[in-house]
């Protein structure tokens, strides 16, 4: 996992990540999710915000779990290459 800080009272980013399969289950997200938000508080971050799709339901779980709210979904723009 890998946290962005845009500086000191502003923003910090937590990349999306992931756990193997077989060990899903253990807290092993919420527990990495934690220490990336910790990371960004200790590097003056006002706030985090992960990205992820809400179709991905474990995602989604694991980050509330670790106390991060759910905002509104936003879709980004994107045009055909055709």
């Amino acid at each position: 996992m890998a946290v962005w800080s845009a500086g000191e009272g502003r923003l910090g980013l937590i990349e999306p990540m992931g756990v193997h399969r077989a060990h899903r289950g253990h807290g092993y997200g919420r527990a990495i999710t934690v220490a990336a938000a910790r990371a960004l508080q200790e590097l003056g971050s006002s706030s985090v915000v992960v990205c992820s799709p809400s179709s991905n339901v474990g995602a989604v779980a694991t980050y509330q779990s670790a106390g991060l709210d759910q905002l509104p979904e936003r879709r980004d723009l994107y045009r055909n290459a055709s």
